[in-house]
């Protein structure tokens, strides 16, 4: 599924509806470029599950976490990162994956070690301010975007 979006704005708006729509154990792997708006994005999943507006890039921290009432958003860049043992130092297999949800940048550094069901978004640039994000998801949220 494709979409296609005018501004940071629209892009956080895509992305809030497909956050209402996740549940506990589900794993976003990104694709993307510098600057495509994956940070951008991850911050409209954190407003569509409920966890506020609050979102920065994870590039110094590796991982940042928003808490909720009932889930958390795990939120990681794996620029840096392209082993297994890199992978384990970051921690990311103490994470409580299973009850939560994970957003993974950089995601192709690391996709050997995701899991089978991950959710891939690619988000490309198309201008200055437009933004077309791939969804990968097995049809689960084709009906939102019908």
């Amino acid at each position: 599924m494709k979409i296609v979006t005018h501004s940071p704005a629209e892009t956080i708006e895509a992305a809030k509806k497909l956050g209402s729509m996740l549940r506990a154990g589900d794993m976003i792997a990104y694709k993307g470029g510098l600057g495509a708006g994956k940070t951008t994005f991850t911050r409209g999943l954190a407003i569509g599950l409920g966890l506020g507006d609050n979102v920065s890039s994870p590039t110094f921290a590796l991982v940042n976490e928003y808490r909720g009432d009932k889930i958390t958003l795990y939120h990681f860049d794996m620029y840096r990162i392209s082993t297994e043992e890199g992978l384990e130092s970051t921690g990311f297999y103490d994470y409580d994956f299973e009850n939560n949800v994970a957003a993974v940048e950089w995601s192709e550094n690391i996709a050997e070690f995701l899991p089978k069901d991950t959710i891939h978004i690619t988000i490309a640039s198309l201008g200055e301010n437009d933004r077309e994000i791939t969804i990968e998801d097995g049809g689960r949220f084709a009906a939102a975007w019908d």
